[in-house]
């Protein structure tokens, strides 16, 4: 028998949390570690969340398709292969399951005051993404950002849509390619932006670090971590329409 819609939400649900805490975690753990080069901090986020995304995919991948982000949620829906009833509620269910990830190593955070005061400095904003010098070391405006999260949500969400298509080859090994896409969208977009591909990853650390952050800048820029990724994620559900056998 198919999972019900609520048992596809749960696992939604926990696969984001776990997709948040990989990345949300190994971004704010690692920010008073000294390594020997600069990028070593980068391909840590990047690689803890292609591994997180990697596990969950795997464990939910046979309940609810292991979306885990919004933006292929709606390429999904977009390529014909969800209802606009279950799209929205996995929405919901990955949204919600971001916020509990971010809160639960925002608690853990909480346990060192060095660590807590850096986690929720207005730069950091308990790892959230931005633009314009925000969440960024570099002051990249927001027509760049835009452009760079619609190319890696397509890239993302085309790997995602053509991996698990049920006639496709390769749909046992949909994880992987997964993960490393995910793991390579972080690697060039976290210097920039800090890599949003998703609209879930960045709406958590806004609307939680709204309450513990100097200023709120996260929660204002977050429309471009939505609108981005959903436009890239709709123009990769096009070409999967179109390249349909």
């Amino acid at each position: 028998m198919a999972p019900s819609l609520g048992q596809r939400c749960v696992a939604e649900f926990v696969g984001t949390f776990g997709l948040l805490v990989a990345v949300t975690g190994a971004a704010l753990f690692s920010l008073n570690l000294t390594f020997g080069d600069p990028d070593a901090r980068v391909m840590l986020i990047s690689f803890a969340l292609g591994l997180g995304v990697l596990g969950m995919a795997y464990a939910f991948g046979d309940v609810s398709g292991a979306s885990f982000n919004p933006a292929i949620t709606i390429g999904v829906w977009a390529a014909g292969r969800m209802s606009a009833r279950d799209a929205l509620a996995y929405i919901v269910s990955e949204l919600l399951g971001g916020i509990v990830g971010v809160a639960t190593i925002a608690g853990v955070a909480y346990g060192s005051s060095s660590l807590w005061a850096s986690a929720t400095s207005s730069s950091v904003a308990l790892a959230a993404q931005g633009y314009s010098g925000n969440g960024s070391p570099y002051t990249v405006g927001a027509g760049s950002v835009f452009l760079l999260e619609v190319v890696f949500t397509f890239f993302l969400v085309v790997v995602a849509l053509f991996a698990t298509r049920s006639n496709g080859s390769t749909k046992n090994l949909a994880p992987v390619g997964i993960a490393l896409t995910l793991a390579m969208t972080n690697l060039v977009a976290i210097p920039i932006d800090g890599a949003s591909i998703n609209p879930a990853r960045s709406f958590a650390p806004a609307i939680l670090s709204a309450y513990w952050s100097p200023d709120r800048w996260a929660i204002t820029q977050d429309w471009i971590f939505w609108v981005a990724p959903i436009v890239g994620g709709l123009i990769a559900a096009a070409v999967e329409r179109m390249l349909r056998d």
